[in-house]
Parts: C-alpha cells; structure tokens; sequence
C-alpha cells in the first residue's frame, strides 16, 4: 500500500510483471483475508483502493499465461468474495483439518529430532487428540527448554482446537460439502469422512 494517489495499483501491477517474469514458480499468498481485507467496504474507507488492488489480482489470476502456482491460504474464507474461489481462478479450495494419528506419527519424530529428544525420553508420547503440528513442536520445545519428559511438558500445551472450540466447530461446518478434504481427498464432510461418489449398482436376476 503507498501513501500517494495510484501508488498501490501501480505496485500491483509491477509485482504481477515480476511474478510472471521468474516463471516457472510457485505463488504462495499467506493469510490472504488478510492481505484482502476490506474489499467490500473499499469505496466508503479508502476510495476503491482495495477493490482495485483486488480486482487486478482477480483479472491476473483468470489471465495470466505465465507458468505460476498459485498456493494461498486463509484462516476465514467466508471474509473473501465468493469471486475469489471460482473455477479457472483456483482450481480447488481444500479444506486442513487437525491432523489425524496416522498424519501426528510422521510429525511427532520430525520434532523429535529437532530438539534432540532421545529415543528413551521419546518412549512415552502424551495424548495428542485435536492437538495440531504447532501444538506437538510446541510440548518437544518445552520439553527440551524445561528438561521434563514430554508427558508432562504436554500439561502446559492447551490445542488450538479447545481455546476457539466455537470458532473451530463453525469453520468445519462451513467447509462440510463446500470443500476437498486435504487428507483423504474428495468432498470434506463435517462427520470425518470425506463424500465419495455411490457405488455403481448393478442390477441383477435370478434364474430359475
């Protein structure tokens, strides 16, 4: 955002140019509610600026030619235009769940190792339901900062998912039949098990 007349468009404009001239490459938008807040009120806070800077993004992102990526994520999609997730601008809105066991085994060992915890001190994992990636980096930190087996490190991690339960149970009942499940494909259901398509029936006779 620049703080004269036509500045922010015109910055726009020179990083789209930067984007397409280092393809091919991956495009990842952070939070990208965020970086696009306010859109809807744009013409009443800041004279169209950011439905302009939003609506070059959306024209480059149906347009451009340039072999980009393009990754973004957002903590509350429902504060994005629905124009932002059509078809031929992203091609999937996937929705991330907590991590499932068999997804925490593969991360526990990645922490694991990256605060040197021992194979004996290792031995006994605390219980990690509705804990995320950030909450099981978050009990290996403390138990190497604090030298205390991970049981007990785990007693100072409260998950994500019990501080906002109301705000975690409203995003997955928005995202039930609205999006791709990240972890097992196909249509995320809220009830954990992702919308497959009906078996085909075949119908058969009895012979006599």
């Amino acid at each position: 955002m620049g703080s004269l007349v036509g500045e922010t468009e015109s910055k726009t404009r020179q990083a789209l140019r930067i984007i397409d001239a280092m393809s091919p490459a991956v495009l990842f938008v952070d939070e990208i509610e965020k970086a696009l807040s306010g859109v809807q009120s744009s013409g009443q806070t800041d004279s169209g600026v950011s439905a302009r800077l939003f609506g070059s993004f959306l024209s480059w992102l149906n347009d451009h030619t340039s072999d980009i990526f393009v990754v973004a994520t957002s903590n509350d999609i429902s504060k994005l235009p629905p124009e932002m997730s059509r078809a031929e601008r992203f091609d999937g809105v996937f929705y991330v769940d907590i991590p499932s066991p068999a997804e925490k085994a593969k991360i526990w060992p990645i922490h694991l190792k990256k605060y040197c915890i021992t194979a004996r001190d290792a031995q006994h994992l605390p219980d990690a339901k509705d804990w995320t990636g950030a909450e099981i980096q978050s009990c290996c930190r403390l138990a190497s900062l604090l030298d205390l087996p991970l049981v007990e490190a785990a007693k100072n991690v409260v998950p994500v998912a019990v501080t906002a339960a109301e705000s975690v149970q409203k995003l997955r009942t928005w995202a039930s039949g609205r999006c791709l499940d990240a972890g097992q494909g196909g249509i995320y259901s809220h009830s954990g098990q992702s919308a497959a398509p009906p078996p085909r029936r075949v119908a058969r006779t009895n012979a006599n």
